[in-house]
């Protein structure tokens, strides 16, 4: 998930990028983590932003503030997100990365709104501005923690299709049984709509919108919702045993400083994805 940069000799970077890279994209020194504090606050006040411009009492009373709040954190990502561009190697590379892209999306919501007529594009603006939420996913970058959850996901993942395959056929069993024993005139007016009620009931969600009247009907939910509490934690199972087994694999930050790969193994001497010696302690 992590975007790697490949940092070049002395000859091609100047001493400046080489040291404006490091406090951006390392965090083992003083001045990277100042960075990384400052930045993890500004995104969670930027959201925070948006969120109560949402709020049509406070957005009235407090707009002008709104406005420049915005466009304070817009032009603070701006900078952050060109300084990033200038100090990498490869500007296009980064760009097109997920967190050059979250980056983006980040600022682009703010500009593009001052150039579209509000009146008639309301409703992009309104998606605009719903986009700036995407700040906070510029956070995954700080969770190191969410390696090993992703490397689970990824781990039981065929597992997971297999579940929700089976998952799949149960639905599409259950909702057709119920639309031929509850038929029209209960609320089960087509067979899919009878398999939204049965995803609604094996989910144990139960929204109530439609139910069941008969007592054949009634017996078969039963037999559903039994099924969803054994259902349910199949998924959960899954994925606890792979990240038990991830767990035991500890990984630390020890960033490769060839390829940028930044966990490996506690004991690991060479980095698991170019074969280059890692740094010491």
């Amino acid at each position: 998930m992590a975007w790697k940069e490949r940092p070049l000799g002395p000859s091609t970077r100047s001493a400046w990028r080489r040291r404006l890279y490091i406090i951006i994209f390392e965090s083992d020194t003083r001045a990277g983590r100042l960075f990384d504090i400052v930045l993890i606050l500004a995104i969670a006040l930027s959201v925070l932003v948006v969120m109560l411009d949402s709020v049509h009492a406070f957005q009235v009373r407090h707009a002008n503030r709104l406005r420049m709040a915005e466009w304070f954190f817009t032009l603070l990502f701006t900078v952050e997100y060109l300084l990033r561009l200038l100090c990498v190697d490869r500007p296009a590379r980064y760009a097109r990365s997920f967190f050059g892209i979250i980056d983006l999306l980040a600022v682009l919501p703010t500009y593009f709104a001052v150039f579209l007529p509000q009146a008639s594009l309301a409703v992009v603006i309104r998606v605009l501005r719903i986009l700036r939420v995407f700040r906070i996913l510029k956070l995954g970058a700080y969770l190191g923690e969410a390696d090993i959850l992703m490397r689970s996901l990824v781990a039981s993942r065929k597992k997971i299709e297999v579940f929700l395959f089976t998952v799949l056929l149960l639905v599409i069993i259950f909702g057709s049984l119920m639309y031929l024993i509850e038929g029209e005139e209960n609320g089960f007016t087509s067979i899919p709509r009878s398999i939204y009620w049965a995803i609604v009931t094996l989910t144990t969600v139960g929204y109530g919108d439609i139910a069941p009247r008969t007592p054949l009907g009634q017996a078969l939910a039963s037999v559903i919702m039994i099924c969803g509490y054994g259902i349910i934690a199949v998924p959960t199972g899954i994925v606890s045993a792979e990240m038990a087994l991830a767990s035991g694999r500890k990984k630390v930050y020890r960033r490769c400083s060839h390829c940028g790969d930044r966990f490996h193994d506690e004991m690991a001497v060479y980095c698991k994805s170019c074969g280059r010696p890692l740094p010491g302690d």
